[in-house]
């Protein structure tokens, strides 16, 4: 009994010192004018290399044992499957009342050329890049899997620089949001055939199958009177219920043999609207309350790489790579929709944000063995400059529109107080 309390305090409070540091990082990213994701990503990866630095591997081993770490890493998975269930559930609003052309354009420009960007990073894995970088992972998985790191947009992160620049009733940020709810959709279901291929090809779509039914008869039944009435009158005890149905399907998925990332989005998919929106926001909150710890079991992967191995070619193909493709891609089917350049120019920036839902699929595929230990690093690196470079290309956009007098007038304005 004793042992057991001395592991529970053990993890509370490597948790506390966890938080505070996401709020620190939340701090810095803040003052230094970037999203504030940007700061608590960093935060929990660079958790367990400050340990190391500090400590050596004997002081790693006294603060992270074993069994601290394997629950972290339950809580972190736990965060992770919770949040997830509002950002599937969040992904069911995605119009912006601009056409279903515009958006189709802006849609196809800013996946179909990242995609393809994803498949030359992974041929070029495969066919010129050193063996430890490419991994053991089976070919087509690693294709598939590098496709969607470069092709995926942050729909949570794009959500909340557009709030805070006030962007979002603008036309770049209209046609931006709605774009990325449909490549992120397309992007996680492509995330999971790609984890289950190790599994087989046909286990997989079998499952992806059945998680669809699940999807389609939980919303006609959640549609019911009864359910509607619990989910108006009772929001906490429903929200516990629907997170513990969130918990229970995506570890269910994961032990078969897909990513426990499509359980939330099986539960987040079948929740109607109306009261049920309610019922999801404090799953949510609470979910991205434990996402940290999720970025220090990350964290752990990275710091095991040695320094010589570093994959700095591969890092910078991959934010070459990934710049093209989203800014360039996004901006010419701006461009083909009929949107001006100035216009089109910004939501290709918007696009190339990705952020923490890069870092799950990332992470998802690493935990999965499709993804070295480099490969992952410099993958992370590059979500990371991608999204970093989201502020500031706007603020050049907006300080280059003010001295233009034929620009556009929809603005794109500067935060006060930085963008988080």
């Amino acid at each position: 009994m004793s042992d057991l309390l001395v592991r529970v305090a053990h993890v509370a409070a490597v948790l506390a010192v966890v938080l505070v540091a996401a709020y620190l990082g939340r701090l810095a990213a803040r003052a230094s004018r970037q999203p504030e994701v940007i700061g608590e990503i960093l935060a929990g990866i660079l958790v367990v290399p400050a340990v190391l630095a500090l400590g050596g591997p004997d002081g790693l081993a006294l603060v992270l044992p074993a069994d601290v770490v394997g629950l972290l890493k339950l809580l972190g998975q736990m965060g992770l499957v919770l949040f997830l269930v509002g950002v599937a559930h969040d992904l069911r609003h995605g119009g912006s009342g601009l056409g279903a052309k515009a958006v189709g354009w802006v849609t196809a420009g800013s996946f179909v050329p990242a995609l393809l960007a994803g498949l030359a990073m992974a041929a070029w894995v495969l066919l010129a890049a050193d063996p430890d970088l490419r991994g053991t992972a089976p070919a087509p998985a690693l294709v598939l899997m590098v496709a969607v790191a470069l092709s995926v947009t942050a729909v949570p992160v794009l959500a909340r620089i557009l709030e805070d620049r006030r962007m979002a009733d603008t036309t770049p940020g209209k046609l931006s949001m709605a774009a990325a709810v449909v490549t992120d959709s397309v992007a996680w279901v492509l995330l999971v055939v790609a984890v289950g291929i190790s599994g087989g090809v046909l286990l997989s779509l079998a499952l992806l199958a059945a998680g669809v039914g699940m999807t389609v008869v939980g919303r006609i039944l959640l549609r019911g009177r009864t359910p509607t009435a619990a989910a108006t009158r009772f929001p906490r005890p429903t929200g516990l219920a629907v997170a513990a149905v969130a918990l229970l399907l995506a570890f269910q998925f994961e032990h078969w043999g897909l990513t426990a990332v499509f359980g939330s989005f099986v539960v987040g998919l079948a929740l109607p609207a109306g009261p049920w929106t309610a019922v999801v926001r404090p799953v949510t909150n609470f979910g991205r309350l434990l996402v940290p710890v999720f970025f220090v079991v990350a964290g752990m992967g990275v710091a095991n790489a040695p320094r010589a191995a570093v994959p700095w070619a591969a890092i910078l193909i991959a934010v070459a790579l990934a710049v093209v493709g989203k800014v360039g891609g996004s901006y010419l089917g701006a461009r083909v929709a009929g949107q001006d350049r100035r216009t089109a120019l910004t939501v290709g920036v918007l696009m190339n944000t990705r952020g923490l839902t890069e870092i799950v699929v990332l992470q998802a595929g690493y935990s999965a063995g499709l993804l070295s230990v480099q490969l992952f690093l410099a993958l992370v690196v590059m979500a990371l400059v991608t999204t970093a470079m989201t502020g500031p290309l706007l603020s050049l956009i907006e300080r280059r529109r003010r001295v233009d007098p034929t620009a556009p007038r929809e603005r794109v304005p500067d935060l006060p107080g930085g963008a988080p």
